[in-house]
């Protein structure tokens, strides 16, 4: 029985439950009173639930499939405006004893290099970050009691927050690491996380447990209720994601808003971003070899329906994507991306000839994080490297009060222009700078309220004159 309240994991992602969604999604997807309706909820953003959204999904009449696109542009900019967060991974360690066949840092892997960052190199990685402008990054590290143990993560989470480089400084740390238990996440809590990440991978059971043969990464149930015993720990901030291509994607798209469903009924507050990575190929990885990837058209239609049954999430896009992938998503539902990435242990400050081959995942834009920002101001976005929230205590539940009432965009808005502002000064090519110091300007005069708009002309004098890190 489907049991969103229920904290066992086979009871909120209920295996019927996915086959009955899937089942009533084909039989209506092109019913027009039906999907009509589901339009006529989706236009109050206030969200779906996942039977809503798996028909919209499964909609392939074209005018339709128009106005799920044109809704979901316009719950983005309602929610998000034009703002896109800036971050990167930093890869601890590639340590790992878990058999995942769709991860070269399995444990038969014996040809991948294999490396753990000291905390003098997680440092110099941090510099190098910093000298890039990076102000958030997602810790990565695979699943290792010996190599990577709780401890591990904690000292290095303290040497990121430590390092102070020349006007750069990380204030957010997010972690993505394997489930753990609920005193670990205590640990993680008090260390000052940002957001805990946990990708599912696939929500099909049967599937999870062969594609993860070995490792404690094989329990099912203790891996997909990861997110209960954060909550439980006080982390109140979570990220989910499935990684698009190891199953059928329809089955995938209903879980993954299942356990968002989940967490909303459980604790009250859903999660703060959703990810949707697709498999791509790496060392000892071959894409090919799993049979249900998606081509763009679809990716695009899942980012769009996403949105629209979750107007409050977080989306993130990395770099695993292709430029032109990532420019089609922004303005479906993307609100979050990375840029400058590396996937390997010690990509950052000097690396060997062989780090590539320790990459986690080949990267499709390699572009540097300068280009990356001069691209978004070129195509109308304000890019933003802003931590207020987390470091207000603007979170969880609070945060989502403020998000689902739309009344956002008078934190990020102020906080994305000064921070953009640090960046223009700090790290940006002179080309950069002043397309920047336009859109600045611009994005100034368009504050509604005046108190925070001079407030914040005020702060870009103070940052112009070497004065940091304001906030609203």
């Amino acid at each position: 029985m489907y049991n969103p309240k229920s904290h066992k994991a086979e009871e909120f992602i209920s295996h019927q439950e996915i086959l009955d969604t899937l089942e009533y999604a084909q039989k209506n997807k092109n019913n027009i009173e039906v999907v009509d309706k589901i339009l006529e909820k989706a236009r109050l953003k206030k969200g779906l639930t996942h039977r809503e959204a798996s028909v919209l999904l499964d909609c392939d009449i074209p005018e339709k499939v128009e106005e799920i696109y044109a809704l979901a542009r316009e719950i983005k900019q309602d929610y998000y405006g034009n703002r896109i967060v800036l971050f990167a991974p930093l890869y601890l360690s590639n340590y790992c004893v878990n058999g995942c066949v769709y991860c070269p840092y399995h444990l038969k892997n014996k040809h991948i290099p294999r490396k753990k960052l000291t905390q003098e190199e997680i440092r110099q990685e941090v510099e190098a970050l910093q000298d890039m402008g990076h102000k958030r990054l997602a810790i990565e590290s695979g699943e290792d009691p010996v190599n990577n143990p709780i401890e591990y993560i904690l000292d290095s989470i303290k040497t990121i927050y430590d390092v102070k480089h020349k006007n750069g400084s990380i204030r957010r740390v997010n972690v993505n690491i394997a489930a753990t238990t609920v005193e670990n996440y205590k640990k993680l809590h008090e260390a000052g996380i940002g957001t805990y990440i946990l990708f599912q991978e696939t929500y099909h059971k049967e599937s999870y447990e062969k594609l993860h043969p070995t490792g404690p990464k094989h329990n099912y149930a203790y891996h997909t209720e990861a997110m209960d015993r954060a909550m439980e720990a006080g982390i109140d901030d979570v990220s989910l994601g499935v990684l698009f291509g190891l199953e059928l994607y329809r089955y995938e798209f209903a879980g993954l808003l299942m356990h968002a469903e989940h967490l909303e009924a459980a604790f009250g507050v859903g999660p703060h971003a959703i990810s949707v990575p697709r498999i791509k190929h790496a060392d000892d990885i071959d894409p090919d070899a799993f049979d249900n990837g998606i081509d763009d058209e679809t990716f695009a239609k899942i980012v769009a329906c996403i949105r629209i049954a979750a107007p409050y999430v977080g989306m993130i896009i990395s770099t695993r994507e292709s430029k032109e992938c990532r420019e089609k998503l922004l303005n479906l539902g993307v609100s979050q991306i990375s840029g400058g990435s590396k996937t390997s242990v010690g990509g950052y400050y000097k690396p060997m000839p062989d780090s590539e081959d320790s990459s986690q995942f080949d990267v499709s834009d390699r572009r540097p994080l300068d280009e990356v920002i001069k691209w978004l101001m070129e195509l109308g976005y304000l890019p933003s490297f802003c931590t207020s929230c987390y470091r207000e205590g603007r979170t969880g539940e609070r945060f989502m009060e403020i998000c689902k009432s739309q009344q956002i965009h008078n934190f990020c808005q102020p906080n994305a222009i000064m921070t953009l502002k640090e960046y223009l000064q700090d790290y940006a090519s002179n080309e950069t700078k002043a397309i920047g110091e336009k859109l600045i300007a611009k994005e100034v005069e368009l504050i509604k309220n005046e108190k925070i708009k001079q407030t914040v002309k005020e702060n870009l004098k103070k940052i112009e004159q070497g004065e940091r890190d304001f906030k609203f």
